[in-house]
């Protein structure tokens, strides 16, 4: 694997020289709907799950979703594209108008009804895509979106809107302002994109057009070598999924370059958001390496998101520092960073459950009680209470361990997603700020004794009181070492 060429400095330079790039975005372009709910009985009709709906959001998808990114990355997106003249059109043009970091050169055609792609979510998970989508002429003319773009990107779902005079047109323009031009491709025949700077096939597309198998480094190198026989183009960038990415260039020998560790929610979107940042990289003048870094670094961090969501330079900056903490110290965080988390999880749809402790000597009682937690949620909050708050509740001598041991040990467990910390005598400071779905505390309690518990009932959360393992205690285990 290629070594890494984007570091902490280089990538905060980079989003410098990116902001206000402009960015031809013109394709394919729907609208992407989620329709988010809970799934607690089976249908008596028939088999399957009944979905009681909280929330829909839609949102543009597609091209669409290339030019959000690039506006959330920093850049201005030029947005060119097609759209129905029905409900859905009207609906598309009103959200790309309340994106500041687009500029619209959507054009509405009675050829051909808008795309429309519904998603159906519970805990996380799709349980059903409907798509209303009907052939037509998305043929957009020309009206003007490559002039003074610093790149060109050209995403093609196969939906009619990427022709060979819009190509012509992206080369022209290329030609004379000394734009890239990257494709992200659909079908078998890339050659008849012509001689752009790169085109972005996904692995399984890189084996349509070639015929060829792409599970091993060798033999993604033997299909590079193919397409680039077969095509114009000046380079060849594949995207591999937990793989990461592999990039050749016309005439050069393959590099290969890992992906990001990160946690995996919806894939939908990714390759918008790479293609994005591909884009906004060469137009800034990054090196193909260098650009490719970026792609893999952004696409990793909208994968752990619901939707096809957009990523921020913020967004960025945090996982890129995050590879170079441990997994334990990343999951540590105060209250309002936590707060911008938990409302992240909140948007995608993921139940979130909260509890506190001292958590001083942790022990089996500890582990099991957190995994019962766990299970009641999608995703765990644990407030530990500071030293001096320890103090004041267990006396002199405690906590054994300080605040940031305790943290990193918590923080440290599968169960666990997030740690933080209060000084005050209760922690409804945090649960008012952070308002969980699931507040959990031990049996030793009566659900009218939980602090918060009201408060979390009143927007439609419950109280669960976990179960604690017999003979397992801090007091005891402090006990037992003085006996000793």
């Amino acid at each position: 694997m290629a070594e890494r060429t984007l570091d902490l400095g280089e990538l905060q330079a980079l989003l410098e020289r990116v902001r206000g790039l402009k960015v031809a975005c013109v394709g394919d372009l729907m609208l992407d709907r989620y329709v988010y709910g809970e799934v607690s009985r089976i249908s008596p009709e028939a088999p399957i799950p009944v979905l009681k709906t909280k929330r829909t959001v839609a949102m543009a998808g597609a091209v669409g979703n290339v030019a959000r990114n690039v506006g959330s990355l920093g850049g201005a997106a030029r947005l060119g594209a097609v759209v129905g003249l029905d409900r859905a059109g009207s609906e598309l043009t009103t959200l790309i108008g309340q994106d500041d970091g687009v500029v619209s050169f959507v054009e509405a055609s009675a050829a051909a009804p808008t795309i429309v792609k519904t998603r159906y979510v519970s805990g996380g998970q799709q349980l059903l895509r409907l798509d209303d989508e009907e052939p037509g002429d998305r043929t957009l003319p020309s009206n003007g979106v490559f002039d003074g773009a610093a790149s060109i990107l050209i995403s093609d779902y196969a939906k009619g809107s990427v022709t060979a005079a819009l190509m012509a047109d992206a080369l022209s323009a290329a030609q004379a302002s000394g734009a890239p031009v990257i494709v992200d491709p659909k079908g078998t025949d890339f050659a008849r994109y012509g001689a752009v700077d790169v085109i972005k096939p996904n692995a399984s597309e890189l084996a349509g057009a070639t015929g060829l198998p792409v599970d091993t480094d060798a033999e993604v190198e033997s299909a590079l070598t193919a397409l680039l026989d077969a095509t114009t183009a000046r380079a060849i960038i594949v995207t591999r999924a937990g793989k990461g990415m592999s990039l050749m260039r016309r005439g050069g020998a393959a590099r290969h370059f890992p992906g990001r560790a990160r946690e995996v929610f919806d894939v939908s979107g990714a390759g918008d958001t790479g293609l994005a940042a591909l884009g906004l990289a060469l137009g800034a003048g990054a090196t193909l390496e260098t650009a490719v870094e970026f792609a893999i670094l952004a696409s990793g961090v909208v994968v752990g998101k619901a939707g096809t969501a957009v990523v921020s330079p913020a967004e960025l900056i945090d996982a890129e520092m995050s590879q170079h903490a441990s997994g334990a110290h990343a999951k540590v965080m105060p209250l309002e960073e936590l707060a911008h988390v938990v409302e992240g999880w909140r948007r995608q749809g993921l139940k979130v459950g909260f509890t506190n402790g001292c958590f001083d000597i942790l022990h089996r009682g500890h582990v099991a009680y957190l995994a019962q937690a766990r299970g009641w949620c999608d995703r765990l909050v644990v407030a530990l209470n500071t030293d001096a708050s320890v103090r004041r509740l267990k006396g002199e001598g405690r906590p054994i361990n300080d605040l940031d041991s305790r943290a990193v040990v918590i923080g440290g467990l599968q169960s666990v997603d997030r740690v933080t910390s209060f000084d005050d005598p209760t922690p409804l400071a945090l649960i008012e700020r952070l308002r969980p779905d699931v507040l959990i505390k031990g049996a030793d309690y009566t659900r009218e004794g939980v602090v918060g518990g009201d408060l979390v009932e009143s927007w439609g959360g419950e109280v669960k009181l976990a179960t604690f393992e017999d003979g397992f205690s801090t007091t005891r285990t402090i006990s037992r070492m003085k006996d000793s």
